[in-house]
């Protein structure tokens, strides 16, 4: 099989043990990667330092560490990760969260399968606590046409769970420079670039959720950015003026409710 890279960005907040898990997750794949290009996003952390260096000094010729000395955010910093990636096929993964198995085996054979594709997704399950503890599950469109028109107001893709070409990343500019929803705005411009995406019709990651995730998407900063994104694809032609209208009142809304209010939405209408 066709050999790939990981691309993970660390930030001095994330916990070191999950940071462990993680990385453990990724080492531990049924076809495991080639390489693990991981982005020190500024400074971390002792505690942080000293993981990094463990696995650096475990599997020298697997890791390629990155180094940016003040933070960039995660958009950025992936950009500078997937410049030194070796391999055309890039397994994202979020430095919390924690890989099933058979996860990258399963990616790359679809890429093997239909090489005209240049994202691969799959559906998430969300945990709290310990990955036994599965609370819900947000599942996504599956086939090209569906994850196409749902990107036009929703996000079509789970972004830590997602493995893509690095070609077609780099041909349309890479991520933005947001703060927030960086996955959405380079998933929606791949899409109407013509890009052609899958998402597996299984959940191939454990998602760490935590009451702190309910109040990052409730902050006005996350509100806005994501109303400016569906506003931008409605300015190239991508989305519709309903798209970003119905997207603004919702955002909005969301916005405005109580955080109890808002976690009941996602758990009876957008989650299962």
């Amino acid at each position: 099989m066709e050999k790939y890279s990981v691309l993970m960005s660390l930030y001095k907040k994330e916990h070191p043990e999950f940071l462990r898990v993680a990385i453990d997750s990724m080492i531990n794949q049924t076809l495991p990667p080639a390489e693990i290009v991981l982005v020190e996003d500024g400074e971390l952390t002792p505690e942080l330092y000293a993981v990094v260096d463990e696995y650096e000094k475990n599997y020298p010729e697997l890791f390629n560490i990155v180094k940016n000395e003040k933070n960039l955010g995660l958009g950025l910093a992936l950009n500078e990760g997937l410049k030194v990636c070796k391999y055309e096929l890039v397994a994202r993964m979020d430095t919390d969260d924690i890989s099933k198995p058979t996860r990258c085996e399963k990616q790359v054979q679809r890429f093997s399968e239909k090489p005209e594709l240049s994202i691969v997704g799959s559906h998430i399950d969300e945990f709290i606590g310990d990955k036994s503890n599965v609370i819900s599950q947000r599942r996504v469109p599956t086939d090209s046409d569906s994850i196409y028109n749902f990107a036009k107001r929703r996000s079509a893709f789970n972004h830590p769970a997602v493995m893509y070409k690095k070609s077609a990343v780099q041909a349309v500019g890479g991520y933005g420079n947001l703060r927030r929803n960086q996955d959405v705005d380079l998933f929606g411009r791949m899409l109407f670039s013509g890009c052609k995406a899958e998402n597996i019709d299984e959940a191939l990651l454990w998602f760490r959720s935590s009451a702190e995730l309910a109040k990052r998407r409730k902050s006005w900063e996350n509100t806005w950015s994501y109303i400016a994104t569906i506003k931008k694809f409605w300015q190239m032609g991508y989305s519709s003026f309903l798209d970003f209208a119905i997207v603004f009142t919702a955002q909005l809304g969301i916005y405005l409710m109580p955080v109890a209010l808002q976690n009941w939405i996602y758990k009876m209408f957008l989650r299962k």
